[in-house]
């Protein structure tokens, strides 16, 4: 069955009550997190921030009940904002609406198509490249309001957004910049004094007092955009049926970047509590909840890394906890909705400032700089184009360079040494091994289109092994993509207990491994150029039961 919801599926089973209580406390955390988060997002998109807390309190909701993850967190998102920015100043608020809804049914029609397991093919540098990308635009438009600057219209183009920063230099507002900085600080460190309660959420709650308190002159949320409703209501967008075609475009957009990032965000939280989503059903999920949020005013919803993370962290492990948070956010905007104008934009900016920064993954982003140069073509050509022309060429570039790179790549392959020693024999030359050592042979290059499906097969094999032997003889190149998903699941093996060696290694793919850091990960006395020195190393340690260390 494609449509297989996981609360459903665990209802069934049965869900223990303080699981339960554990998810409700969770999610009730996730709801305060994604407060600021929300009105955030909504206001650097350019719609009000009540269409930000609408969407996570109905998106969230939706994509807890029907999605294929135990602990997705559904709601708006930074990779979103740049793309509703356009999309609003090109089509108006209606225009994203109807573009919304129809991401919604393409996200559905996806998920029965079943196309979710074909997103794992997107390239680990596209990914960052796009990510790292958003980042930056993301900061640059938070710096208006940051330095307190004010400029009725910002422009569209990098270049000329950052000159006319520079030319209104001299008026910054120092109280803003202040209170952006308090901002920043006070995310950032507060986890040091309390982990559980979010730093953004103290930090808006503090400084939005101090304003008031001291009439501190900076701008409010109220000065653009006035009193902010306490309630939801259904209304239904405008628009000619004629004019369909119009919006299929950023349609696309959003529902490409929806499932991607949904995805990701399940796949992550799958490391976190050794889990595993359903793809298909997650899509259907997000699309459903894309196709209901407009009709409330929404903006587009997708999965949260960062609040799914969250919810991971404080205990959550069913959708019990992502219905929690949807609940939370709807009696904070019941009751508590008044207050929200008087948050000063600053706060705001601040909050960005910290998401951009967690977005970018800058170890990634240099890590992928230190590989192949088949792999940073891709990152900095999805880098600089989803900075200077747009998130839709940036993919489509990139999609392309990584199919066009990796054809040369295969190509390419008869021209790398393979070693491959006399006495690699067949696995039935030597006596059987005992049951504790098991071995798995990796059958050709580790690319990002064989990369998560090695990845799985490696960990389902090894999880349950004391020693796992990966024989790699066969393995003639590495690339980013895999590299990642290869180190996650080493490293996640080791956290089982299990020991990795590997054997027949080539020179190339050993310094691709060494650059990083997955020698040190296994350790070097663990990797071995023959098989037959592998299964010998395995055995001495089963029989003496010697506990290995790296040097």
């Amino acid at each position: 069955m494609i449509f297989q919801p996981k609360l459903f599926t665990l209802l069934k089973k049965g869900i223990s009550k303080e699981q339960i209580l554990k998810d409700v406390i969770a999610g009730s955390i996730v709801g305060i997190v994604a407060l600021p988060l929300a009105i955030a997002f909504a206001v650097a998109s350019g719609v009000s921030p009540e269409k930000g807390i609408i969407t996570a309190i109905v998106a969230g909701f939706i994509i807890s009940i029907f999605g294929g993850s135990r602990v997705q967190i559904g709601g708006p998102t930074g990779a979103f904002i740049i793309i509703l920015y356009g999309i609003i100043e090109q089509y108006g608020i209606d225009g994203l609406l109807i573009s919304t809804l129809m991401a919604g049914v393409i996200l559905v029609i996806f998920g029965f198509l079943k196309l979710g397991n074909l997103l794992k093919y997107f390239p680990y540098p596209l990914i960052v490249g796009f990510t790292s990308g958003i980042a930056v635009v993301i900061f640059s438009t938070q710096i208006k309001d940051a330095l307190g600057l004010h400029i009725d219209k910002l422009p569209a183009d990098f270049f000329e957004k950052w000159q006319l920063y520079f030319q209104q230099i001299n008026n910054i507002n120092f109280y803003a910049l202040a209170i952006t900085l308090s901002t920043i600080i006070i995310t950032v460190n507060f986890k040091k004094i309390n982990s559980k309660i979010p730093g953004s959420f103290v930090a808006l709650l503090l400084l939005t007092l101090a304003v008031q308190i001291f009439h501190i002159p900076v701008t409010t949320i109220e000065t653009f955009f006035g009193t902010i409703p306490s309630n939801i209501t259904f209304s239904l967008p405008n628009f000619e049926l004629s004019d369909l075609t119009t919006y299929l475009v950023p349609a696309l957009v959003i529902a490409l970047l929806g499932s991607v990032e949904s995805l990701l965000s399940a796949v992550v939280s799958d490391g976190m509590i050794g889990g595993a989503h359903r793809s298909n059903t997650e899509l259907i999920a997000q699309g459903l909840a894309n196709i209901m949020t407009p009709f409330f005013g929404g903006i587009p919803a997708t999965g949260a890394i960062a609040r799914t993370a969250t919810n991971v962290e404080n205990g959550g492990r069913t959708p019990i906890s992502g219905i929690a948070h949807s609940l939370t956010l709807l009696l904070i905007m019941l009751f508590f909705m008044n207050y929200a104008k008087l948050i000063p934009m600053s706060v705001l900016a601040g909050i960005l400032i910290v998401v951009a920064f967690n977005m970018s993954e800058y170890k990634s982003f240099f890590s992928i700089l230190k590989g192949s140069a088949y792999d940073y073509i891709v990152l900095l050509s999805t880098f600089v184009l989803t900075i200077l022309v747009d998130l839709t060429v940036a993919i489509q570039v990139g999609i392309v360079l990584s199919s066009l790179l990796f054809m040369k790549r295969m190509a390419d392959v008869d021209k790398h040494e393979i070693v491959v020693s006399n006495d690699e024999d067949d696995i039935e030359n030597y006596e059987k091994l005992p049951k504790d050592i098991a071995v798995y042979e990796i059958g050709g290059p580790l690319f990002f289109a064989s990369a998560k499906q090695y990845a799985e097969l490696i960990k389902q094999r090894g999880v349950s092994a004391k020693i796992l032997i990966i024989r790699m003889r066969h393995v003639s190149f590495i690339d980013a993509t895999a590299l990642h998903n290869f180190y996650e699941t080493i490293n996640l093996l080791k956290e089982n207990g299990t020991i990795v060696i590997t054997s027949g290694t080539n020179n190339e793919v050993f310094k691709a491994l060494k650059k990083h850091n997955i020698v040190s990960l296994i350790c070097e006395q663990n990797m071995h150029r023959t098989f037959v020195r592998a299964v010998k190393y395995a055995k001495n340690i089963t029989n003496h039961h010697i506990i290995t260390t790296c040097n």
